[in-house]
């Protein structure tokens, strides 16, 4: 193995500083002189972007429309929203200054854009016939976080968030979870991770919403991370707005809101749930190289040509291909893109042009097979579909061996200690949240949809039991 790969922390050393390794190592991202606020290198954006194509063809396909709106809040339009104050107000940064002069009306740093979206919303909805809006923006955000890691918890971040009015109850509860469901196929068509989902409880749901759904993701580690959400908010915010509009039967009326979003934490969830003590190991429809080619002796006659060659044809073929013909040795190319997680590695040598065949290394499992250049696309398909599924299949194996019921809180904190989530049936009561949280660290993750009953009371309490719910730590 080169001594580039050595260097990265072996995951179950000290998982947390193999993360930040393969963050650096792979040049994901790099770090700024203000704490919280990093730089997204060409390869860690490229994957931000393929996550934006993908979603941003999805919101469409459902009628969804991008705008854009300013970063700034003033603090008086800010302060509309009780609930949405109190629930932002310690992470929010404020400009005080304009000009040299003193802001008679501070302004706030975008932390999330529901007021923004609302005192829009009340200058153009005016009739039923303005309904429905079915608003997103892609924008980043401020969030003045304590501790920081990059992708996972930010002072600023990238993300979508989509807000939308309708003038029915049910049917924002329908895009609620539709928008929800949207996030779900991404996991499985893009990410190739197994989402677990449902709703957040009442103390982990959105400031200011009245139900908050998400999907959660389980990391190599055993820790659940939350890597997206989607918000019904009622007419709460409409009417602390003045948000109305004249309906069908003549009566003014207030429009119901959704709001949901993801974020470059999707990328820390890719690192976490697939990489491996080489570094990345990319699912192939988010790699931003599907394929690397590497020449073997490429100063050999028709060598660099032929995989120049191949090069074009896969390109041509609509795959994202990148030719190495540096300087570089072979071993240390194989190394470096094993390190960045390119799924398929490509290798055309001498004795290959003789045969008219390649070695394809797999990524995901490292072995090396010989196929003919013949159809090579075809081949390339086939084994990146083979890939995502063989990637997905291991990361669900992971998850469902990590989902253990528990009945005591001794096993609760036994499940939880060790890495993974204690499926515990809970009475509804935050007491009892919130002493697990203080005992075990661990959070209710999501109130499940697949609400199964194994046991009729709390452990925690002794009460009768209401929901399944999912406890784990999470980051």
């Amino acid at each position: 193995m080169d001594i580039k790969n050595k260097s990265i922390t072996s995951r179950d050393e000290d998982f947390a500083q193999w993360y930040t390794d393969v963050c650096k190592k792979a040049e994901l991202m790099d770090y700024t002189a203000v704490k919280g606020f990093i730089i997204y290198r060409p390869y860690g954006y490229a994957i931000w972007e393929e996550i934006q194509h993908y979603l941003d063809k999805e919101f469409k396909k459902t009628g969804h429309e991008n705008v854009y709106l300013p970063v700034v809040i003033n603090e008086s339009l800010f302060q509309k929203e009780k609930d949405h104050v109190e629930g932002f107000a310690p992470e929010c940064l404020i400009a005080t200054i304009g000009g040299g002069q003193e802001l008679q009306d501070r302004l706030i740093i975008r932390p999330t854009s529901e007021c923004l979206f609302c005192e829009h919303y009340s200058h153009i909805i005016k009739s039923y016939r303005d309904l429905p809006k079915l608003y997103n923006q892609w924008c980043s955000v401020v969030r003045w976080e304590k501790t920081t890691r990059p992708f996972l918890r930010g002072s600023e971040f990238l993300w979508q968030e989509g807000h939308t009015m309708h003038a029915s109850e049910d049917e924002a509860r329908q895009e609620t979870l539709r928008m929800l469901e949207i996030y779900d196929k991404m996991g499985r068509d893009l990410l190739a991770i197994p989402f677990v989902k449902g709703r957040k409880t009442e103390k982990e749901k959105f400031a200011g919403a009245l139900e908050t759904y998400s999907i959660e993701a389980l990391m190599h580690d055993g820790k659940a991370l939350q890597s997206g959400t989607s918000h019904y908010f009622g007419n709460g915010f409409s009417k602390a707005f003045g948000i109305q509009y004249l309906d069908k039967d003549g009566k003014i009326k207030n429009p119901y809101q959704t709001s949901w979003g993801v974020s470059t934490r999707l990328i820390g969830s890719i690192i976490m749930v697939h990489g491996d003590d080489n570094g990345l190991v990319l699912p192939p429809y988010v790699a931003p190289i599907q394929i690397v080619i590497i020449p073997i002796k490429m100063n050999e006659p028709g060598v660099l040509e032929k995989a120049r060659a191949l090069k074009e044809e896969l390109a041509n073929a609509g795959y994202r291909v990148k030719l190495d013909d540096s300087d570089k040795t072979p071993g240390w190319k194989f190394s470096e893109y094993e390190m960045k997680g390119v799924p398929l590695r490509i290798e055309v040598g001498p004795k290959d042009l003789a045969n008219d065949s390649c070695m394809i290394h797999k990524r995901n499992d490292g072995t090396r097979t010989k196929y003919s250049l013949n159809g090579i696309c075809d081949t390339v398909k086939e084994l990146l579909a083979t890939i995502h599924k063989e990637m997905y299949n291991a990361a669900l194996k992971n998850l469902l061996a990590n989902v253990t019921e528990v009945h005591t809180f001794e096993e609760l904190k036994a499940v939880v200690d060790k890495g993974g989530y204690a499926k515990m049936m809970w009475c509804g009561d935050q007491a009892c949240e919130d002493k697990i949280k203080e005992l075990t660290n661990a959070t209710a993750r999501c109130i499940p949809f697949d609400q199964v009953p194994f046991d009729d009371h709390c452990p925690i309490c002794g009460k009768k039991a209401k929901y399944v719910v999912l406890f784990a730590k999470a980051y």
